[in-house]
């Protein structure tokens, strides 16, 4: 038995982990359309109060919210995908262990 075929996970974990450095740097090229929005409603809203001279308080949060939601989806993707991955690392070396037990010697 050969070593378990996680490339594409691997692949799909760097992927995942240059998506959550992007959201840590305000870049908006790997947010959800959901997420999309949301950040730039409390961008349009926060300069709309500063033209009318008002207090941006609360557009502030709510783009800090927006920002926070996609890191913590991005953290969560990038955990399941690394437990699907160890999972199949296990089940490959539970196979390797169960053959090598019932072999010839």
């Amino acid at each position: 038995m050969g070593k378990p075929d996680t490339r594409r996970l691997n692949r799909e974990i760097q992927q995942a982990e240059r998506k959550l450095e992007a959201v840590r740097n305000r870049e908006m090229w790997p947010l959800d359309g959901r997420e999309r929005r949301a950040v730039l409603g409390a961008a349009v809203s926060g300069s709309y109060r500063v033209s009318r001279g008002r207090s941006t308080g609360r557009a502030e949060q709510r783009l800090d919210t927006a920002w926070q939601s996609a890191e913590t989806r991005l953290v969560a993707e990038i955990s399941a995908m690394q437990l699907e991955r160890a999972q199949i690392v296990r089940e490959n070396a539970k196979a390797k262990a169960v053959k090598k037990s019932t072999g010839w010697f």
